[in-house]
């Protein structure tokens, strides 16, 4: 029996390699290509034969949706399992996918389990769900051995439990939204942040100070919680600004991770958010943040 193929396709090469060890992972014998947009992937499809594709949404050259519509369209192509991996997770872009033929769905972040789940069900739909299920061994472990880092992720499954400061997160969008974000508790910040957003982890959602903005990433401060945010741990943050409270929706993950106050039970953590976007919408909606001076909404120590 042929090896299950499955086509990987992302314009950020670090969420590429995140879904590719994990499928490898769990599923040792598994085939995979990867490709950087729509067009390339387009290419690809046209010479060689899939089992599975896992498609980004928001591409430059041709996105995920288009990708989508093009395969639909090719007798060959039609009935194979597509699954659109996205922060596009609002009801309009759902509606728009299912109705261009669009096999599954999974919302970043997300977990191993998320994204292994919706593989089996796309693969189990043209029964070629036992050819992947043999090549797997036969304890599954953490896609990285006993670490927390997921695809996209989060950390272990089952040890993930909601922050106290956190609300559940829904599923996030990507691209430039004009509806404001759902707000989170709001608690007393560290004095000096420029401005205010929300960080969307796979344990729900955080507010956060903004220390500084570059075009390459954010410095953030949050309030430390049960559940603490894990280094390569993917998210979103979600900025506002101006009269009509437009929201940018940043997909990025966390670089790095340290107590804002020099003593080991501090309150506050700062963390470093790089961005992954490469769109030019994305980076010349940051490049206006910073000229703003970041969002224009600030926290007010102790309120």
């Amino acid at each position: 029996m042929s090896k299950v193929s499955v086509l990987v396709v992302d314009d950020a090469s670090f969420i590429r390699d995140l879904v590719k060890k994990c499928l490898r992972n769990y599923f040792p014998g598994i085939k995979i290509e990867d490709a950087v947009n729509g067009k390339k992937a387009q290419a690809i499809l046209m010479r060689e034969t899939f089992d599975l594709v896992l498609c980004d949404w928001e591409m430059p050259e041709m996105s995920g949706l288009e990708l989508l519509t093009w395969c639909r369209e090719q007798a060959h192509l039609k009935a194979m399992p597509f699954v659109m991996v996205t922060s596009r997770g609002d009801k309009e872009n759902v509606v728009q996918a299912i109705q261009a033929g669009v096999s599954g769905y999974v919302s970043k972040p997300f977990t191993n389990e998320q994204l292994l789940n919706k593989v089996k069900q796309a693969l189990h739909k043209i029964g070629r769900l036992d050819a992947l299920i043999a090549s797997a061994p036969t304890k599954m472990n953490s896609a990285f051995g006993n670490d927390s880092l997921s695809a996209l992720t989060g950390g272990k499954p089952e040890a993930v439990r909601a922050a106290p400061a956190a609300t559940p997160a829904p599923a996030p969008s990507k691209g430039l939204l004009n509806s404001p974000p759902v707000q989170a508790p709001v608690t007393a910040a560290p004095a000096g942040g420029r401005g205010q957003g929300q960080l969307r982890l796979s344990s729900g959602i955080q507010q956060c100070v903004i220390k500084a903005l570059s075009i390459k990433e954010a410095l953030l401060v949050v309030r430390r919680g049960e559940v603490l945010p894990q280094v390569l741990e993917s998210a979103v943050l979600d900025l506002e600004q101006g009269e009509n409270a437009e929201v940018a929706r940043l997909n990025g993950y966390l670089h790095a991770i340290v107590a804002f106050e020099p003593k080991p039970d501090s309150d506050w953590l700062q963390l470093t958010f790089r961005f992954i976007d490469q769109d030019a919408q994305k980076l010349d909606y940051i490049s206006r943040l910073i000229a703003r001076g970041t969002a224009q909404k600030h926290f007010v120590p102790g309120a």
